[in-house]
């Protein structure tokens, strides 16, 4: 280990202030400059057996990328990233780094982390401002033809390892806008919709064609796209909204997260009255659920003009599983917090609106499966607060529109299609999956990593034919 000396903390990154973002769409954090990302990347003890590398599930090449910005080389530090991650601008900015390559990060036993993340976003960014692409070696075409359904991080990585190795690949999306989730799903002041379209740019530049407005399921069965292509993978996430199953559920105004965002998002209901997309700008907003989906609308609420904007969250804020910069910028924004709450019912007024969220407090018990105390109900303790619209943020799974037009395609709970978690093979022939509609609901960085295994075992199947079934 380098004998140098430590700097101890992080170097800030300049972000909004809260009372002006709460008021725009616009990025809350603004990256570093040329001299603060070279000030953090010299922080880096460019250990000899690097641990952050194996907490990326990306495997970036951590320590090599780092030691090229700390030298002012920003165009080969990004080419060092882009080898094994296709999202650098989107990793760089949601990726949960504090539980992944930064927590194994050898400076983070006794002091701050090596800020890996906002280096990853400057370099990307950099890139962009430059308006560059990567330069394209000169690859052999194998002849291979590969389908990827989805336009998600998976999607994305797939195709983008898959072109480098000379085979053909066509994405085909079944909305009028690539990204998927990074598109409908993650706000613009989170991650700017610019950056989602110059990845996928990035990836057109490699060859790759983008199909819009395909839904596989209806436009075209997975049967019918073997029949044209050498492999097939399935990245179409899990756009399929848990709810409730309480009283009241199906009152005007509330709404699943996933609709809630994607009018926002997608349907560019933010950029009233530019986009006249119908949603309900409620006064007193409310949002069941934790994760970092549930900050995301509770935000976004704020920004459409709520007065009061109230998270209920089942457990403490200990459990919570949104990261800790998001819940912090939702507090700074004016985001309200009741934890320990369970909601039992939405009441609503006579023209079936909502009006109101009866929730009943808990008691935590004995961990669960996910490894937090399960919250358990205070009988007689209910009461009631008053809410115009009302989010639901409590998960999702994925659509079986795919899966029921495909018999042989195994399933397990959920939904969710079973696959070799080495390989991301399915039970069809061909037929590999991997973020989301492998997992539930997951991050980002995880469908890229499942993405790169896929597209590892995809190759290796193309090369040599065979298929082992998965058990």
């Amino acid at each position: 280990m380098s004998t140098k000396k430590i700097v101890p903390k992080k170097t800030p990154m300049s972000e909004q202030p809260p009372t002006e973002r709460v008021r725009n769409f616009d990025e809350v954090a603004l990256g570093y400059t040329p001299e603060q990302a070279m000030a953090e990347a010299q922080r880096c003890l460019q250990c000899a057996r690097p641990a952050c590398i194996i907490g990326c599930p990306a495997n970036i090449n951590i320590p090599v990328f780092i030691k090229l910005v700390a030298e002012g080389r920003f165009q080969e530090a990004i080419d060092s990233i882009r080898a094994t991650n296709a999202l650098p601008a989107v990793t760089g900015r949601v990726c949960p780094q504090e539980q992944q390559c930064e927590k194994e990060c050898v400076l983070a036993k006794r002091f701050d982390s090596v800020a890996i993340g906002r280096l990853e976003r400057f370099v990307a960014d950099w890139e962009m401002a430059k308006d560059t692409t990567p330069e394209l070696r000169n690859i052999q075409p194998t002849g291979k033809r590969v389908a990827v359904v989805g336009s998600g991080p998976a999607g994305i990585t797939v195709a983008a390892d898959l072109s480098k190795l000379g085979h053909e690949v066509v994405i085909f999306e079944a909305l009028h806008e690539t990204g998927g989730v990074l598109t409908y799903g993650i706000p613009e002041f989170r991650l700017p919709k610019g950056v989602v379209r110059h990845e996928v740019n990035v990836l057109r530049h490699m060859g790759v064609r983008v199909v819009k407005d395909f839904v596989v399921g209806k436009t075209a069965t997975v049967d019918e796209l073997l029949r044209a292509y050498d492999a097939v993978f399935l990245g179409t996430g899990a756009g399929l909204p848990w709810f409730l199953n309480i009283p009241g559920e199906g009152l005007n105004g509330v709404y699943s997260a996933n609709e809630y965002l994607t009018r926002v998002n997608l349907m560019k209901a933010y950029r009233f009255p530019e986009y006249d997309t119908p949603i309900a700008r409620g006064h007193r907003v409310v949002t069941i659920g934790g994760g970092n989906v549930a900050m995301d609308a509770a935000r976004t609420a704020l920004r459409l003009g709520a007065e009061n904007s109230t998270v209920f969250y089942r457990r403490s804020r200990e459990e919570m599983p949104a990261r800790s910069e998001e819940i912090r910028r939702a507090e700074e924004g004016g985001v309200c917090f009741i934890f320990m709450v369970t909601p039992v019912a939405f009441h609503g007024d006579e023209n079936g609106n909502v009006r109101a969220v009866e929730v009943v407090k808990n008691s935590l018990g004995e961990p669960d499966v996910s490894g937090r105390r399960r919250p358990i109900p205070i009988e007689g303790s209910n009461f009631t607060t008053s809410a115009d619209v009302v989010i639901i943020a409590v998960g999702q799974s994925p659509n079986p529109m795919i899966s029921n037009a495909t018999p042989d395609l195994k399933v397990g709970k959920g939904g969710v299609v079973t696959v070799d978690p080495d390989t991301m093979k399915t039970s069809k022939r061909g037929v590999f999956a991997g973020g989301d509609v492998a997992t539930g609901g997951a991050t980002v960085i995880l469908a890229i990593g499942q993405g790169k295994k896929a597209a590892k075992a995809i190759d290796e199947y193309l090369k040599t034919g065979t298929w082992l079934k998965i058990t």
